[in-house]
């Protein structure tokens, strides 16, 4: 290994253009962490937003983009005894992922399910994670509930559209053209929405209202989504595409027993994560190696090219995942 390492780095808070490539010093693991030599790395929305200026990494995180990879196992910490140098492996990061190596806590990786190649791999965790945790953790999904997900053709949206599916829920997805929507019917979607024609609203109310609504879109939809749900149903907020900040009528929530809750990810602690991998390893990675659910892949960037895959990813023309081929 070299001491120093390619990279993409976040030259000042702005558009995709801010993304630079440079050359840094290679990290090393500590306690508990392996050394990642990166094959290919995911790009996200919070990617953008730590680009932007709104997403700060938390304490002693890297300060690289890029909160998830799939790669080999190049070194291990001390305290490290589950895994081996050579293993092939995709990873929750807590930063760091545009770059050739990263360190990450051993308990974040999993391994690249059998028959799955590494660029597949790469758009795993970010969304398995979140997508688990906030579906079936916070929001408590069960078999024979409907369940609507807004962006439905997104990374997140497609893993949530598969998962919910196999676990027996009623599925109804948003999305923003007929293809998109075309996608997510054939995902498992009972109904895709083209929300540019149709109000989601009125489709979910015909129905009896959404038990279950995952929305990252925020803005005027929280009141929307609020009258989409059906009495006791749970509304999980994890992003806030059009803004954080919206008047909304309680009362509506307390007269039909509603429960509003959210989460991010990227802030919670180590322990909390390595329980969400645990989750997916046991019930959801045996799905992947059967082929019952596979991540959505949209297209490939090279690392210097980063500036375009967000570009991409912001244009919001993307079906499923993006993802930049760093070593790979």
């Amino acid at each position: 290994m070299t001491e120093m390492m390619r990279a993409v780095e976040i030259s000042k808070p702005g558009g995709p253009e801010v993304l630079t490539p440079v050359q840094r010093p290679r990290p090393s693991p500590a306690h508990g962490q392996v050394l990642l030599k990166v094959a290919f790395a995911g790009v996200n929305r919070p990617d953008a937003l730590q680009r932007a200026g709104s997403y700060a990494p938390p304490k002693g995180a890297s300060d690289l983009p890029g909160l998830e990879a799939s790669g080999e196992v190049a070194a291990l910490g001390e305290g490290v005894t589950d895994l081996s140098v050579g293993d092939k492996v995709c990873a929750l990061l807590p930063g760091g992922g545009y770059a050739d190596y990263v360190v990450t806590p051993a308990a974040h990786c999993l391994p690249v399910p059998e028959g799955m190649g590494l660029k597949q791999a790469a758009c795993l965790p970010e969304t398995f994670f979140t997508v688990w945790s906030n579906v079936f953790l916070r929001g408590g999904l069960k078999a024979g509930e409907r369940f609507l997900v807004h962006g439905g053709s997104s990374g997140i949206g497609t893993t949530a559209i598969q998962l919910a599916r196999h676990f027996g829920a009623r599925v109804f997805a948003t999305a923003g053209s007929a293809d998109k929507c075309r996608v997510c019917v054939d995902l498992g979607a009972e109904q895709a929405v083209n929300y540019r024609d149709v109000d989601f609203v009125d489709v979910l109310r015909a129905e009896g209202g959404a038990n279950l609504i995952l929305d990252m879109v925020g803005g005027d939809y929280l009141p929307r989504n609020v009258r989409a749900l059906a009495d006791d149903g749970r509304l999980v907020q994890i992003a806030f595409l059009n803004g954080p900040k919206i008047e909304l009528n309680f009362a509506h929530v307390m007269m039909r027993r509603l429960t509003i809750t959210g989460s991010t990810l990227r802030p919670q602690s180590d322990l909390a994560k390595a329980g969400i991998a645990d989750d997916l390893r046991s019930q959801v990675w045996p799905l992947l190696v059967t082929g019952q659910i596979a991540p959505v892949m949209d297209q490939e960037f090279a690392l210097d090219a980063a500036a375009a895959a967000h570009t991409r990813m912001e244009s919001s023309g993307h079906i499923g995942k993006i993802v930049l081929r760093v070593g790979g």
